[in-house]
């Protein structure tokens, strides 16, 4: 029997009112920030739709709107030592736009007396100023010029601001957010009293988001499907557990009353323990692990913690490079990486190497550059395991086994270094549009990751885990 596709037929319509724009329609936001008001919504203490915007020109606006904006979230995994297994249709995205196809629609959101709140993850790469973006592109390319158009439009009509909370994983990423906005004012010339508009009655919050999105359960949808009784080629899987950490007023605690629905929210005058916790054991791990391990022909984040070559990497990284360069008691990052490794293992997750490569580069910036860094100038060497994974991301931008996805001048320039096998770690590591600085100005750096990249390429990546782990 062929299952029907989601519709609004299978669930209530959402009544409320649109009080949030959002930018980013992918799968984190949307089992995120979209399941998290759903929770609230059932509570009755958001009271509230989302209309979402498509960052770029190819995206999933089509498809969403297809399906009445309707898909769902599955969670599946390990919480509180209790195995959780559950379903629910979303119900709070109101319409996505596609700013490229609904320039003024989208312009239109800003007249809407109801709307507070403004999300975006428009991923490491998304909080960026692009020269030449001008008010009068319909749309400018980055998504701060978008959003600076959209505030000049809700200037101009004398309405409130907003409480902005970007979730794109960058350190303090509301404050970076709010720089190129004003920069683009400038820019633009837009009057002063705009400028001092955004200052004073917009709120840029900076924050820190942790949940394991896998996405689309691709390799078993159909059972999934005939469990839930309907097709959704939209739905998403995700982990049960969830950490927002916002640095904000505490006038949030009520006007987005997330912990008081149960979640797992903290609102707080500095996030940064929280951040360099997260980024760096969490994310950090992710992104030293996806290269090295894709090479090894290893598909899934369980399955590199259940390798007898890769897990040994990923304790002695933990252990050797992470948890010394981090500014928190040993104790607390020792058990709270122990809580990671579990959720690494996670049977349900199916988490997707893949899905961990997109913006590799920028990722590797955030996540485990400033490790690389302040555990050069420490400890006067070259931590093995980090620089192995630079390795294993500059043999895996060559594209010859997986085609990476990336921003066009990061993918130019690992081309035309490729050219030359012999020194493509000396091109790359000096390549400071890369990475904000020159690497190879870091004793010994270039030096051992050409030498990785030699092994990679000679004898592949799971004999360099093994060198790394004295087995050679």
């Amino acid at each position: 029997m062929t299952l029907e596709k989601i519709s609004t037929d299978r669930i209530e319509p959402n009544p409320n009112p649109v009080r949030a724009l959002q930018f980013g329609e992918g799968n984190f936001m949307r089992a995120f920030i979209d399941w998290q008001l759903q929770q609230l919504n059932k509570k009755d203490l958001f009271n509230g739709k989302v209309t979402v915007v498509q960052p770029i020109d190819r995206g999933l606006a089509d498809m969403l709107n297809e399906q009445d904006d309707r898909y769902t979230v599955i969670l599946e995994g390990l919480l509180d030592g209790q195995v959780i297994q559950d379903f629910e249709i979303i119900t709070v995205i109101d319409d996505v736009i596609d700013p490229y196809k609904r320039w003024q629609d989208y312009l239109a959101q800003a007249e809407n007396d109801e709307l507070a709140f403004i999300f975006s993850n428009t991923t490491e790469a998304g909080i960026a100023y692009h020269e030449g973006d001008q008010l009068t592109d319909t749309p400018p390319q980055s998504y701060p010029a978008k959003l600076t158009a959209f505030l000049y439009k809700r200037w101009e009509l004398k309405k409130p601001g907003f409480t902005i909370i970007p979730c794109e994983l960058i350190d303090r990423n509301g404050d970076k957010l709010k720089e190129i906005v004003l920069r683009y004012a400038n820019d633009w010339q837009l009057p002063t009293e705009f400028k001092t508009w955004i200052d004073t009655e917009n709120v840029f919050c900076c924050s820190l988001v942790d949940r394991i999105v896998p996405g689309y359960p691709r390799d078993n949808a159909e059972e999934f499907w005939d469990k839930m009784g309907y097709q959704d080629p939209l739905m998403v899987k995700a982990e049960p557990f969830l950490l927002w950490v916002i640095e904000g007023p505490q006038s949030l605690k009520e006007s987005l009353p997330l912990a008081k629905a149960g979640l797992n929210v903290i609102v707080t005058d500095d996030m940064t323990p929280y951040r360099e916790r997260k980024v760096h054991l969490l994310n950090g791990p992710h992104t030293a692990m996806v290269s090295l391990a894709l090479l090894a022909d290893i598909q899934t984040v369980e399955e590199v913690m259940k390798d007898a070559d890769f897990r040994p990497f990923v304790d002695d990284l933990f252990s050797k490079e992470l948890i010394p360069m981090v500014d928190l008691p040993q104790k607390e990052l020792e058990s709270y990486a122990e809580q990671i490794k579990e959720r690494f293992l996670n049977p349900f997750a199916n988490h997707q190497l893949t899905s961990i490569l997109l913006n590799s580069v920028s990722k590797f910036s955030a996540r485990l550059l400033p490790i690389l860094t302040k555990f050069e100038a420490e400890k006067q060497t070259v931590p093995a395991h980090i620089a192995a994974a630079l390795a294993g991301l500059i043999v895996l931008y060559r594209g010859d086994k997986i085609k990476p996805t990336d921003d066009k001048e990061a993918l130019d320039a690992f081309e035309q270094a490729w050219k030359n096998p012999t020194t493509v770690a000396q091109d790359i590591l000096s390549n400071d549009s890369l990475w904000g600085m020159d690497l190879t100005t870091l004793p010994d750096l270039a030096t051992t990751v050409q030498t990785d990249v030699t092994i990679l390429l000679e004898k592949g990546a799971r004999e360099l885990v093994k060198q790394l782990k004295g087995e050679i």
